[in-house]
């Protein structure tokens, strides 16, 4: 039997601070493609899509007590936020090599291996200790799960975005479009500092420490989110 209990605090962290990030990525990711559907705008738009997926799953599972259900479903959401930054890698290498040499077999090829390493992590579920556990309803991650987590995200999108994105800077000469540029680098920064911290808050499992990055992780998935869509996704609708 699925039952639901859901706290005010986790009513706020869910279905108003998560809220409000989903329903901005949605709105980013829709003016992307209602100006064109040209291949460029689809990843990058789908850099905001898939943590709209995972927020919306994570707005289904948020009450439910179901334990096994609530930690399947959590994996879904955790999948569909820390994918989103393969998009990115994708989206520098076409703009570093060109459409014709990052092919969509190829990029088809890095959204495979990258998601065949990111669905590794159901596995852990099924280790005790080395998985992940329910606090009151909220996950909290062994360290060889934060450790596993970490790696994929750094090795597999955070490091090659970051020096694709400085190999294309240096390839500009236009002032105007290096300062569009470290936007786009900025606004991928402060995301990518809310993402290990919720790696972190996982881990820690401290209730304050929880309330803080929910309050302080609002403002920077926004101001990412605008960052990065002001430095390239307004090029993008041109």
């Amino acid at each position: 039997m699925v039952l639901f209990q859901l706290t005010i605090m986790r009513f706020i962290t869910i279905y108003i601070a998560q809220g409000f990030i989903f329903a901005f990525f949605l709105f980013l990711a829709i003016k992307i493609l209602k100006r064109d559907r040209k291949r460029l705008n689809v990843i990058f738009a789908g850099f905001y899509i898939s943590p709209v997926i995972g927020f919306f799953v994570n707005f289904i599972y948020g009450p439910m007590t179901d334990y096994n259900l609530v930690l399947l479903l959590n994996f879904v959401t955790n999948f569909g936020i820390y994918y989103s930054a393969i998009f990115l890698v994708v989206f520098d290498l076409i703009l570093l090599k060109s459409e014709k040499v990052i092919t969509t077999k190829k990029q088809t090829l890095i959204f495979l291996a990258y998601g065949i390493a990111m669905f590794c992590m159901i596995f852990f579920l099924f280790i005790p200790g080395a998985g992940v556990t329910l606090n009151n309803w909220s996950p909290v991650w062994s360290l060889p799960f934060f450790i596993y987590v970490v790696l994929v995200v750094s090795l597999g999108a955070v490091i090659p975005f970051l020096y694709l994105s400085f190999q294309i800077y240096k390839k500009f000469e236009d002032e105007v479009l290096k300062k569009k540029w470290k936007f786009f680098i900025y606004g991928f920064c402060c995301l990518i500092v809310f993402m290990y911290g919720i790696f972190v808050s996982n881990t820690l499992d401290i209730p304050i420490f929880r309330t803080v990055l929910g309050v302080i992780g609002l403002i920077l998935a926004i101001a990412g989110g605008y960052l990065m869509y002001n430095g390239v996704g307004r090029q993008l609708e041109k």
